[in-house]
């Protein structure tokens, strides 16, 4: 987890830390997830999501470079999201990022 403000901002020296973070990158939205082998179905759980959060993937294994086509996001709620995927039975890893 990256530093964050409080909500009603922060002293000029947290803000300009933050507002730094924030253009190099660090932009506090990722993650990773192992999808879970022999289903076709994956709950990936992060306070972050909610009901219109769009989830993107990056495959960080040769296998999930392989299947990636063949995952999408089924269903998201307030902190959860369904991932509907190929079944197998080898795991399949990918980062995440979220937006919204």
């Amino acid at each position: 987890m990256f530093r964050s403000l409080p909500a009603f901002g922060g002293d000029q020296r947290a803000v300009a830390e933050v507002v730094r973070g924030i253009m190099d990158g660090k932009t506090n939205n990722t993650g990773e997830i192992t999808l879970t082998q022999s289903s076709t179905t994956t709950i990936l759980t992060d306070r972050r999501i909610g009901p219109t959060t769009v989830i993107l993937f990056s495959p960080i294994n040769l296998k999930a470079a392989a299947e990636i086509a063949g995952l999408f996001v089924s269903a998201r709620g307030q902190g959860t999201a369904t991932l509907t995927h190929g079944s197998h039975n080898f795991d399949m890893k990918y980062a995440y990022a979220l937006i919204g």
